[in-house]
């Protein structure tokens, strides 16, 4: 007889093969997949950056009391209120002497921010002490000026083909030999709202509707989640009706958004009429559409726990009841807990059905309650990408990067739960 080494067996070798060849496909995937992340990362990232800077001009500025508050009541309404425009003209006049005609003078003011003037005010109204007095501010300045800062405004180019004329270059050239336009961190972006004005605008606004929406979300869905799951997993016994209750959970869970935006749109709008692009509205919708994934990461959790954890409970007498919620919730509860925050996170990215509430409104005003008018971020983003304004694209990224930070911690939020909290039979 032959002996046929199986080391050597043309079979083997081309299984073998094949088995090398397939691990290099998954890691060829990873890395196409990995590779593609990198790119969209970096990409946002890249272009996300310089909205953390805010490019502002420094001016010596003389508060005339005969301007800004001529009766001298000193009423913080009234300092926020009056005409800085005089004020800053003669602050740019006394930094740029040479400059008399009234067309040069009109482009020299458009340097400055149109919301210089309501920044200057603010300053006034919360220190009134500054009336009377000669001090140096530093004031924002418009989109075109902080874009050719940046470097995203090519001087090289035709002066036809960019925003910003040989002259007004000539003008930021000479601030910046004299040290008075910088680049500085931009907190607007962080404590402002929605504006039409690029350099104005912030995600405050957009955040605290995305806070408030989830707060509204979480105290609807999670009771009404953790208490269907409980009733399911522990009461409820097995039948048709059990059987058509759990499908449609599930179904629910992969209906897309927009069906719960319409829903919203309809029956809390259509029906109950309660105030439209209100957090209060964004989370009741949120609600709905995050319920379905709370109650089967809840069931899930409650399934976890050992039976034998009931049976301990009623053989010292405790009721179905306080087995339930003395014993197996609180075990379960960790899961039930990961759950709910990838819930969340989920929520806290959806833009289609905010949309069909009319969360998508342009609205300036800081909310400070859940029935106040507001966006939310994802809708912001939405709204800043498809802005004309070229200053409003690094604006979109730098809320995406927002974004994304608050999703990562939110999902880490849910890792560091369920690791710290899980219990292993």
């Amino acid at each position: 007889m032959t002996d046929y080494s199986l080391t050597t067996s043309p079979s083997l070798k081309r299984r073998h093969a094949k088995e090398t060849r397939f691990k290099w496909y998954g890691r060829t995937a990873i890395l196409i997949a990995i590779s593609f992340l990198v790119f969209m990362f970096s990409a946002i990232i890249f272009r996300g950056m310089g909205a953390f800077q805010q490019t502002k001009i420094g001016l010596e500025v003389t508060f005339t009391a005969q301007v800004i508050d001529a009766a001298g009541t000193r009423d913080p309404q009234v300092l926020a209120q009056a005409n800085y425009k005089p004020i800053l003209t003669a602050a740019l006049a006394k930094t740029f002497p040479n400059v008399t005609s009234r067309n040069d003078k009109k482009r020299l003011y458009k340097l400055l921010s149109s919301g210089a003037v309501f920044e200057m005010g603010k300053q006034i109204s919360s220190n009134p002490s500054l009336i009377g007095t000669t001090q140096t501010i530093w004031l924002p300045a418009s989109s075109e000026v902080d874009l050719f800062m940046k470097g995203k405004i090519d001087a090289s180019l035709d002066e036809s083909l960019r925003r910003l004329s040989d002259q007004d270059i000539a003008y930021i050239e000479t601030l910046q030999k004299n040290g008075l336009i910088k680049k500085k961190f931009n907190t607007a972006f962080f404590t402002k709202g929605d504006s039409r004005e690029p350099e104005m605008a912030g995600i405050l606004g957009a955040a605290l509707g995305s806070f408030f929406s989830l707060l509204v979300c979480f105290a609807i869905a999670f009771p009404l989640g953790i208490m269907t799951a409980v009733y399911l997993e522990e009461y409820a016994r097995k039948s048709k009706l059990t059987d058509l209750i759990e499908i449609n959970i599930n179904n629910l869970a992969a209906v897309p958004s927009i069906v719960f935006g319409l829903l919203g749109l309809s029956i809390f709008l259509g029906v109950f009429h309660i105030p439209r692009s209100t957090p209060l509205v964004g989370g009741m919708v949120l609600a709905l559409m995050t319920l379905p994934t709370i109650i089967i990461a809840a069931r899930a959790s409650l399934r976890s726990v050992p039976y034998t954890i009931r049976e301990a409970a009623y053989g010292l007498g405790a009721s179905k009841t306080q087995a339930t919620f003395h014993h197996v919730v609180p075990l379960a509860m960790p899961g039930m807990l990961t759950g709910t925050i990838l819930g969340m996170a989920q929520a806290l990215g959806e833009t289609a059905p905010l949309l069909m509430i009319g969360m998508v409104a342009f609205i300036v005003d800081i909310p400070h309650g859940v029935t106040d008018a507001a966006t939310s971020l994802p809708v912001q983003i939405f709204l800043w990408a498809d802005s004309p304004e070229k200053g409003f694209v690094e604006r979109t990224s730098a809320a995406i990067i927002v974004l994304l930070a608050f999703l990562v911690l939110m999902n880490l939020l849910a890792v560091f739960l369920r690791r710290k909290l899980e219990r292993r039979w």
